[in-house]
């Protein structure tokens, strides 16, 4: 999800208040703010209009939809589904489409994921490596299809053993001609590309909520490969990803949580567009996703979670993340991060919430502090 629609989710709230009036008005505050749990467990279903604006796109307008629901309701320990739709047009003519499911079976046997993306959108490039400058800032165009699929099975209480299947193609076109991207020689691959991944993934999980965590951990380790199919120049070679998350609960309202992640991606000459990107909403909160880029990224933040109301709760976060190239890693090179964020619970039983958070980054000389407002669905991890 990109960072200007994840900066509109709180408009988005604000519109669904304003759009109703007199006793309707007055059900759906009562409703906002409740503290009734659906013990029925039934599906749930969010709606909400997307209105924006900025200079690269002009006015954006659309809707994200989430659906979440549970494939056996009377067993208590099956978890939360999800399926996730978000649709937006601009005025100059960009689109952004996504669709993703994240699926689990009853008694949590099986586990589905899938993600269907179509993306017409613009972002600043700042080149690759651990040290890129604002004044490099390079507007680029991208188009992007992606289409991935992963299913894992339970073996004993807590492992899973999976597969994955990803297919992607770039394209890219340079709106300030004469920038670090056209101009850099060491960006490979400038027009785009197709890439096919075949993975396996191994998963230990015995969290105690896969929406809102706050007992037991997560470890899932995934090696996918990318053989010679498309031909050219497009990359063969593989990308390895390690998540590592620890919760701990300290009072009936507050926990403790801690993620590390590792990625490496490895083949001769790897596209820009295929590297690890440092930043998001997820992962070092206050970076401009793919400020910082290169061949390998680890990164560790930790999270402390006060739910002070069944709907409402705070979050406060630190972490400290860096991108390196082979043979090029120094602790010198890691970048702090910190910040504090909102959260609503519109799905009180299913631990469902709307994050609003607020990341501040390292500040480089001659440049201002880097930092990032975020809002969107679900907690980071």
């Amino acid at each position: 999800m990109n960072k200007d629609l994840l900066r509109k989710l709180l408009v988005f709230t604000l519109l669904l208040l304003l759009s109703s009036n007199g006793f309707s008005q007055m059900k759906l505050l009562k409703k906002l703010f409740s503290s009734d749990v659906d013990t029925g467990r039934s599906g749930s279903f969010l709606p909400l209009p997307v209105i924006g604006y900025s200079q690269e796109t002009g006015v954006e307008f659309g809707a994200l939809s989430l659906y979440s629901f549970y494939t056996d309701r009377k067993d208590t320990l099956t978890r939360t589904s999800r399926i996730t739709g978000i649709a937006t047009f601009t005025s100059k003519k960009q689109t952004n489409f996504i669709l993703k499911s994240d699926i689990w079976s009853p008694q949590n046997k099986y586990h589905y994921t899938g993600e269907i993306r179509y993306k017409n959108f613009p972002f600043n490039f700042y080149g690759i490596g651990n040290s890129t400058f604002e004044s490099k800032l390079d507007p680029i165009t991208q188009k992007l299809f992606k289409l991935n699929g992963g299913i894992e099975k339970r073996f004993g209480n807590t492992r899973y053993t999976g597969l994955t299947i990803s297919f992607e193609n770039y394209q890219f076109s340079d709106k300030a001609i004469g920038g670090i991207f056209s101009t850099d020689p060491s960006i490979f691959d400038k027009d785009g590309g197709k890439v096919f991944y075949i993975g396996f993934t191994q998963i230990i999980d015995n969290r105690n909520s896969n929406t809102y965590t706050t007992k037991g951990t997560f470890a899932r380790m995934n090696y996918s490969y990318a053989p010679n199919i498309f031909g050219g120049d497009n990359f063969v070679g593989s990308l390895f990803k390690i998540d590592l998350r620890n919760f701990q609960s300290i009072s009936k309202k507050t926990a403790l949580a801690f993620n590390a992640h590792y990625q490496s991606l490895n083949g001769e000459n790897s596209p820009f567009y295929l590297l690890p990107q440092l930043g998001g909403d997820e992962m070092m909160r206050g970076y401009y996703l793919g400020r910082y880029r290169d061949e390998n990224l680890l990164a560790l933040q930790s999270e402390i979670r006060l739910r002070f109301h069944p709907r409402f709760g705070v979050v406060g976060f630190a972490g400290t993340g860096t991108v390196f190239a082979r043979r090029d890693f120094s602790l010198k090179d890691f970048k702090p991060n910190l910040g504090g964020g909102f959260r609503y619970f519109f799905d009180i039983e299913k631990g469902l919430s709307i994050r609003m958070d607020y990341g501040i980054g390292e500040k480089n000389p001659g440049e201002k502090r880097q930092s990032g407002f975020y809002l969107s669905l679900g907690e980071s991890f």
